[in-house]
Formats: C-alpha cells, sequence, structure tokens
C-alpha cells in the first residue's frame, strides 16, 4: 500500500525502511532535511510540505504520525485536516494519552477523517525485529491499513484492541510495566554490587547465566549484557532518567479506578528520584532506555538537564480548550 509518514526520528525513519524492504511506498516529510534524505536513499519520495505529501498520496490518503506525544501531534493534525479529504486516514503512532486519542477522533469525524491509534513498541531494534503495534479505533477503518501494520510486525506482533483510544491504552500500560521491570532489574544489581561478593561479581556474567533457563530471563536483561559489556560499571553515563510520560498516566488512571499500582508508582518516582542523585542502580536505568530506545543519557562528568516530560506537557487537553493558532516547526502546510 501506499501511505505518508510524518516523523523520521528514532522509530518514523526504521519504520519507514522496514515498510520500503516488504514493498510498500511511502512518501515522507521531517523538519530535518537529512532524515528525509535518509529515508529518499532507501526508496521513499520526499514532500516539501504536509499539503505536497497528501498531493503524492493516493485517495484515501493514510497518514502516518511519528511525532512527540502532545501540543506538536495537535498542531501537526490540525494543519494537515485542512488539505485532507473525507475518507482519508490518520494514524497516530506516537505516545499520546487516550483521552487525547478520543478528543481527536470525535473532532476528525465531523470533517469525515478516519482516525486510529497505534501505540508501537520497538525502539531502535524495531527495523531488525518488528515492532510490536496495539490499534484501538473503528475496525473497519484498521482493516484499511492492517498490510502496513502487518508488515511493521513481527509473527503474531500487533493486535487490534478495540474502539478508540484501546489502543494506546495498552500501550500505556506496557510501558508502566517496562518501567517496574527495570526498576526491578535495577534494584537487584545494585544489591549484588553493594554485597559483599560485588567485588568479585561480573555483572555481566550474572546477567548472560540468568537469560539462559531462569524466570527472569528477557530482551530487557540482554541489552543489560551489552551494557555491562560495553561498560562493566557503567561509569561512563550518569544514573539521570528521563521519563516519557506513560506511567504518569497509568498511575493517575489507577487513582481514578481505585486499583492498588504500587511498584509502577514506586518506579516512576524513583525516576523522579534519578535527578537529584546518582547511585549504580540509576545507572542502570538510563544504560537500558539507551539501548532499547536510543533516549540520551547525560555522560558522567557532564551537566545533566532535564529535557522531556514536564507536568505540562504530558496533560492532556480538555475537549473544550482552543489551541493556539500558528504554526509548530516542521509542520507548516505550506
Amino acid at each position: 500500500m501506499k501511505l505518508g509518514m510524518v516523523g523520521l526520528g528514532r522509530m518514523g525513519l526504521n519504520m519507514t525502511r522496514r515498510l520500503l524492504r516488504n514493498g510498500h511506498r511511502v512518501v515522507v516529510f521531517n523538519k530535518s532535511k537529512d532524515r528525509v534524505k535518509e529515508a529518499v536513499k532507501s526508496g521513499a519520495v520526499a514532500a516539501s510540505s504536509l499539503r505536497d505529501l497528501v498531493k503524492k498520496l493516493s485517495r484515501p490518503r493514510v497518514v502516518w504520525f511519528m511525532l512527540p506525544a502532545g501540543t506538536v501531534t495537535d498542531d501537526c493534525i490540525e494543519k494537515l485536516v485542512y488539505v485532507m479529504s473525507k475518507g482519508d486516514i490518520i494514524v497516530e503512532g506516537g505516545n499520546s494519552y487516550y483521552k487525547d486519542d478520543i478528543r481527536r477522533a470525535a473532532e476528525l469525524k465531523k470533517e469525515g477523517i478516519h482516525y486510529i491509534d497505534a501505540g508501537v513498541s520497538g525502539g531502535v531494534w524495531g527495523l531488525k525485529n518488528g515492532y510490536c503495534i496495539m490499534a484501538g479505533g473503528e475496525k473497519k477503518v484498521f482493516k484499511q491499513i492492517e498490510p502496513a501494520v502487518k508488515t511493521l510486525a513481527p509473527k503474531n506482533g500487533y493486535l487490534y484492541c478495540g474502539a478508540t483510544g484501546a489502543g494506546h491504552f495498552v500501550k500505556m500500560i506496557h510501558n508502566a510495566i517496562e518501567y517496574a521491570m527495570m526498576e526491578s532489574y535495577a534494584e537487584g544489581f545494585q544489591i549484588l554490587k553493594a554485597s559483599k561478593y560485588g567485588s568479585g561479581l561480573s555483572l555481566e556474567n550474572v546477567a548472560s547465566m540468568w537469560n539462559n533457563g531462569s524466570v527472569i530471563r528477557s530482551w530487557l536483561l540482554e541489552l543489560l549484557i551489552e551494557s555491562f559489556r560495553e561498560d562493566p560499571e557503567l561509569k561512563k553515563i550518569q544514573g539521570y532518567v528521563e521519563d516519557s510520560g506513560e506511567a504518569r498516566f497509568t498511575v493517575k488512571e489507577a487513582v481514578d479506578s481505585g486499583v492498588a499500582a504500587d511498584v509502577i508508582a514506586a518506579s516512576l518516582f524513583k525516576r523522579f528520584n534519578s535527578r537529584q542523585e546518582d547511585v549504580f542502580a540509576n545507572r542502570v536505568l538510563a544504560a537500558l532506555r539507551n539501548k532499547f530506545g536510543g533516549h540520551a543519557v547525560a555522560r558522567a562528568g557532564a551537566k545533566a538537564r532535564v529535557k522531556g516530560v514536564s507536568a505540562g506537557s504530558v496533560t492532556h487537553a480538555a475537549p473544550d480548550k482552543k489551541r493556539k493558532a500558528g504554526r509548530p516547526n516542521g509542520c507548516n502546510i505550506e
């Protein structure tokens, strides 16, 4: 099938490549022209603007977004609506809050434009291993984009989860579980390192052994083995760990639902704490985020800086809240 890809970051570019390698045609648009050039080398068609991207697609058009959640995605969708037609489809593949999906779908429906929320997991390894995709929206619309989803995902690696918002809701919980798993590994290796046996233990060897037959074997542990191999003491990075918002949403959902989520909440707060003190467990977390998602790490000796999520950036916009007009970086219509 033919589709547009808006956003060629850590995941968007490799998703484009995976689609191209499997016979799909992809028109790309991105703020950074260097990324566009890389996609073109892989066989993509470049678009100079959102309007140009839409012109280069056939109706019903499918445009897949891989942008930061929140205002950037909202503003780009608003711009795109002006040049799309009834029956076209927007797929939001970032980490949007599911309530934002519900609002957007309702707004787009008035214009006759369909909306699919697609939680995507796989990080920088997705090109090789495939992307796990969790989709929400009208099922008949999902069926229209399923050929692309099937290509992006490994065997049995995608699921139609239900009505609008369901895809990102399932992805939200996925990411919260990921936080808790990572924190468990981090604390365990911190205890090993601090013990009387720590000086004689190779943490790489322990992790490698655990990843062969034990009940805690996992891909995260596999990535941690790589991190220990490259830097046994993780001295090259700071234990400074950002959060991208999903665990915050999950904790809020747990509070609203009256469901205890002690471990997930604690793992989130531990990330807040990591921005105040540098201990080995936090370096384990930082190393893992860098390995699976390509997330930046603060190098040892460098001044760490909070550049990611603020309280405002993860709060979903109210349905009746009027957003400021104006063009966001990289999302001009023309």
